[in-house]
C-alpha cells in the first residue's frame, strides 16, 4: 500500500509544530524563563533550541522520510541485519502510548475551563472559589472521566478520516486559530495598565539574579527546555517525516518548525506576565498558574469573560494539536506492525487509550493515596517522569547514535537523506560535533533528570 503524503507544506510545518507546541510547553516555558533571569534565559534557550534541538530533529526526520515507516518499523528498514536498533522503535511506540495517558487528561480540563468560562461559571467567584472550582474538578473522578473520554474520541476521530482529509486538515485550521488567538490576547495584555512591568520581569536580562540563582543552573534549565520543547526521542516527529516528499531539505524544515515553537512559547509569556504585574498576582508555576491564578485574572479584567474563554480555547487546541499528532503516530505504528486500516486503528485504540488514562484521571481522587515521587505527587507525575526524563532523553540518544554511528545506519546515509531537495544544508563540519559533543549534551541531561527526581 502507497504511503500517505501529506497535502501541502505548510500542513507538514503546522502539524510537526503543533506536535511540539504543548500546554505544559505553553505554561512552563514563561515561568522557568521568568525564574532564570528573564531576557537571559531566552537567549540561552534559543541558543540550545538551535545547537541541541535542530539535529536531532534532522534524524528523526531522517530515519521517517528514508524509511516511509512508522515509529516501531522505522529502525527496521534501516539497519543492517542482524542488529538491534529496531527494538528501540517499540520502546518509541511505548512512549507514545505513556505520554498520552496523562495528556488526554490535562488536555480535559482546558476543554472544561473553556467550557466554564464561556458559561461564566468563574463570573464573581473569590480567590477561594476559583481554587475550590479547580481542586473539586480533580476530586470527581465522572467528570475527568468524561472529559478524558471525550479528548479520547474527538482525536482517534480526526486521525480515522485519513492524514489529509483529516490529522492535516483540521490541524491546520486549529494551529492557524491558535496563532491568531495567541496574537489577540498577547496585544490585550500589552495595553493593560501596569503590564510594563511584567515586560520587564519577563525579557529584559537580570544579570544579578542569574548570579543568585547560579549560572549553571541556568544554562541547565534552558537547555532541559530546549530540549523537551520539541518532544523528541519517541517518534512524535519520524512519523511526520514518513509523509514527508522529498523536495526540502530537512534542517530547513525543522528551523521553521522550532521558530514557530519558540515564537508559541514567548508569546505565551506576553500574555501571562502583563496581566500577572497588571493585577498584582506573583505568577506560579504549573497546574495553579493557569487554573487558579488566570481565572482570578480574568475575573477582574474589563470584558474578562470573553479574554478567559478564548485563552482556554488557545490551550485546547494546544493541546489537541499534540493529541492528534501523537494519536497519529500510535495508529501508524498498529497499521505497520499488524497491517489495520485507519478505521480498526481507530477503535481499538480508543478503548485502550480510555483504559490506559484511567489512572491518571483516578490519581486525583479514588487512588490519591499513591504516591509513587514521594508526598504530594500523583500518578501523572510518575507518568510526566518516565517521558520526560527517561523515553525523550534516552530516545533521543539512541536516534543520535543510530545516525552518526557505523554500528548505525551511519553518518553518510543520515547527511544524504537530510541534505536531499531545496533548502539549508547541514554542514559538514557539524559531523565532530553530533559525534562526539551532541551524545555528550544529552547524557548530561539524562543524569540530571534523573538527579533532580531521586537525589533532591
Amino acid at each position: 500500500m502507497e504511503r500517505e503524503k501529506f497535502k501541502s507544506r505548510l500542513g507538514f510545518i503546522l502539524l510537526s509544530a503543533g506536535c511540539a507546541i504543548g500546554i505544559g510547553n505553553v505554561w512552563r516555558f514563561p515561568y522557568v524563563a521568568g525564574n532564570n533571569g528573564g531576557g537571559a534565559f531566552v537567549l540561552c534557550y534559543v541558543l540550545f533550541l538551535i545547537i541541541l534541538g535542530l539535529p536531532i530533529m534532522t534524524m528523526e526526520f531522517a530515519v521517517g522520510r528514508a524509511s516511509r515507516k512508522s515509529t516501531a518499523r522505522s529502525f527496521y528498514v534501516l539497519e543492517k541485519k542482524g542488529q538491534k536498533w529496531h527494538w528501540h522503535g517499540y520502546a518509541g511506540m511505548i512512549g507514545n502510548y505513556v505520554l498520552m495517558m496523562f495528556y488526554t487528561t490535562v488536555a480535559g480540563w482546558m476543554l472544561n475551563y473553556f467550557f466554564g468560562m464561556a458559561a461564566g461559571r468563574f463570573e464573581g467567584a473569590n480567590t477561594e472559589q476559583v481554587k475550590g472550582l479547580f481542586e473539586g474538578m480533580l476530586m470527581n473522578p465522572k467528570v475527568m472521566m468524561l472529559w478524558m473520554i471525550l479528548v479520547v474520541l474527538l482525536g482517534f476521530g480526526v486521525c480515522s478520516m485519513g492524514l489529509q482529509k483529516g490529522v492535516e486538515k483540521i490541524t491546520k485550521v486549529m494551529m492557524i486559530a491558535l496563532l491568531v488567538i495567541m496574537v489577540l490576547l498577547a496585544v490585550n495584555s500589552l495595553f493593560l495598565a501596569d503590564g510594563r512591568e511584567g515586560l520587564y520581569f519577563y525579557l529584559v536580562p537580570d544579570i544579578e539574579k542569574m548570579k543568585k540563582i547560579g549560572i549553571t543552573n541556568v544554562l541547565v534549565s534552558a537547555m532541559n527546555q530546549a530540549f523537551f520543547t520539541l518532544s523528541l526521542g519517541i517518534g512524535s516527529m519520524a512519523i511526520f517525516g514518513s509523509y514527508l516528499g522529498k523536495e526540502r531539505t530537512l534542517l530547513g524544515e525543522s528551523v521553521n518548525i522550532a521558530i514557530l515553537d519558540t515564537f508559541v512559547a514567548i508569546v505565551a509569556g506576553l500574555i501571562i506576565f502583563p496581566a500577572c504585574f497588571a493585577f498584582g498576582v506573583n505568577p506560579d508555576s504549573g497546574p495553579s498558574l493557569i487554573f487558579i491564578t488566570l481565572p482570578n485574572i480574568f475575573n477582574e479584567m474589563s470584558g474578562g469573560r470573553n479574554w478567559g474563554s478564548l485563552f482556554f480555547l488557545f490551550m485546547s487546541f494546544a493541546a489537541f494539536s499534540t493529541v492528534i499528532a501523537v494519536f497519529e503516530n500510535i495508529m501508524s505504528s498498529c497499521m505497520d506492525i499488524w497491517g489495520w486500516s485507519r478505521k480498526k486503528a481507530a477503535l481499538t485504540n480508543i478503548v485502550l487509550m480510555i483504559v490506559l488514562s484511567a489512572p491518571c484521571v483516578l490519581g486525583f481522587n479514588v487512588l490519591s493515596g499513591f504516591q509513587p515521587l514521594g508526598s504530594g505527587t500523583s500518578v501523572l507525575d510518575l507518568e510526566d517522569f518516565i517521558v520526560s526524563n527517561l523515553l525523550l532523553p534516552i530516545g533521543s540518544l539512541i536516534y543520535t547514535l543510530f545516525c552518526v554511528s557505523k554500528l548505525g545506519w551511519g553518518w553518510d546515509k543520515y547527511i544524504a537523506e537530510a541534505n536531499t531537495g531545496e533548502g539549508l544544508k547541514m554542514p559538514s563540519w557539524i559531523r565532530g560535533y553530533c559525534t562526539y559533543v551532541l551524545p555528550l549534551i544529552i547524557f548530561i541531561i539524562i543524569v540530571n533528570g534523573l538527579y533532580s527526581v531521586f537525589f533532591k
